[in-house]
């Protein structure tokens, strides 16, 4: 039952009463009543413009998804591959890439990770850490 019927219901039940209102008791409950009748009536205009602002935000939505579709040629044998590309880190900054040996997905990452000595996979948040001594010391062999 929709709040407008159950007002009306109350209503009715008022009139069936034959409440006098002339007398103060009277005069309060029908003024109850046309006050509840006003809130249920302004709730109804308050759901409908809701479903018709859904309504439309669905169209919007759709209209945006076909948008981006165009927009960025999204295919299907491309889900697989990151969403961002390894140029959009800069040209400035090294970008080293590493295998999780956990779930064996790609994991890019600057330099800044690398001197933590430690980075969490994105894919399953294995902690992989770096071992950097060895590193320099394979440097240093290089250069003698």
């Amino acid at each position: 039952m929709e709040i407008t019927e159950k007002v009306a219901y109350l209503k009715g039940l008022a009139e069936g009463m034959e409440l006098n209102t002339d007398k103060k008791e009277g005069k309060l409950l029908a003024a109850i009543i046309d006050v509840l009748e006003d809130i249920a009536l302004e709730l109804s205009d308050i759901q409908d413009a809701q479903e018709e602002l859904g309504e439309g935000l669905d169209a919007v939505s759709d209209d945006l998804e076909d948008v981006e579709d165009l927009l960025y040629g999204e295919d299907e044998e491309d889900e697989d591959e990151p969403e961002y590309e390894l140029d959009d880190l800069g040209e400035d900054e090294d970008c080293y890439a590493t295998t999780c040996p956990t779930c064996e997905e790609t994991i890019y990452f600057d330099e800044s990770v690398l001197e933590d000595g430690e980075v969490v996979c994105p894919n399953c948040g294995e902690k992989l850490e770096f071992d950097l001594d060895s590193l320099d010391e394979d440097e240093a062999e290089d250069e003698e």
